[in-house]
């Protein structure tokens, strides 16, 4: 059976001690580092620019998987690629031609995602859940850490996974936002193929020991 991957959102790390963030990381049993990019246009919030970025690869021993909450991502998904993007995720809600902006990301070598808000139904991604590499069901409204996971997670997972069956996708099921030991094996049982967890994970007195037990489940 396939295991599920686990990837800690440095958005909620220490940034005064960003390294040390990062090699916890790096020696953890965790996949990912995912890493939250908002404009305060899309989001409510501004965070984690393209130095961010930069700094976080040059000790990131594992992908940066990056998530874009941005207008006209497709004005900076070069330069996030240049900085040390290894997957790039765009929202459905702000791309007028989600199609070319997911080759474009492909086209620079990363890995393609889009994500969802939580209003924003599952059939939106049936023309182009083919072409994508992951798909980010943001489980929280976008823009801050620390919120409270939304129950109707489980069921767009679960149709999620239905349309990716049908299409005969290969991409993986990304859950953001409020994953801890409470819901993460109820989001594996519904089709989720990665956790990505901040707040959870970064203000536990052994965040290694969380990742581990996320891992477990």
């Amino acid at each position: 059976m396939k295991k599920h991957l686990v990837a800690p959102s440095i958005l909620a790390a220490d940034f005064a001690n960003l390294q040390k963030e990062v090699t916890m990381i790096n020696e953890s049993e965790a996949d990912w580092i995912h890493v939250d990019v908002m404009d305060g246009v899309f989001v409510p919030n501004f965070s984690l620019g393209i130095p961010v970025v930069e700094a976080l690869k040059r000790h990131a021993a594992k992908p940066l998987d990056v998530h874009l909450m941005i207008v006209n991502p497709e004005h900076h998904v070069e330069a996030f690629r240049k900085a040390g993007a290894d997957h790039i995720t765009v929202h459905v809600e702000v791309c007028h031609h989600l199609q070319r902006n997911i080759q474009q990301i492909k086209g620079l070598g990363c890995k393609a995602g889009v994500a969802i808000n939580p209003h924003t139904p599952i059939s939106n991604l049936e023309n182009i859940i083919a072409e994508v590499d992951q798909v980010i069901v943001m489980s929280v409204n976008p823009g801050f850490g620390g919120q409270k996971f939304l129950d109707i997670t489980y069921q767009k997972v679960e149709q999620l996974k239905r349309l990716i069956l049908k299409a005969a996708s290969n991409a993986k099921i990304e859950i953001e936002g409020g994953v801890s030991l409470e819901n993460a094996k109820g989001l594996l049982d519904a089709g989720a193929d990665v956790l990505v967890a901040g707040n959870f994970v970064f203000s536990a007195s052994d965040p290694t020991e969380v990742i581990s037990k996320l891992k477990a489940v």
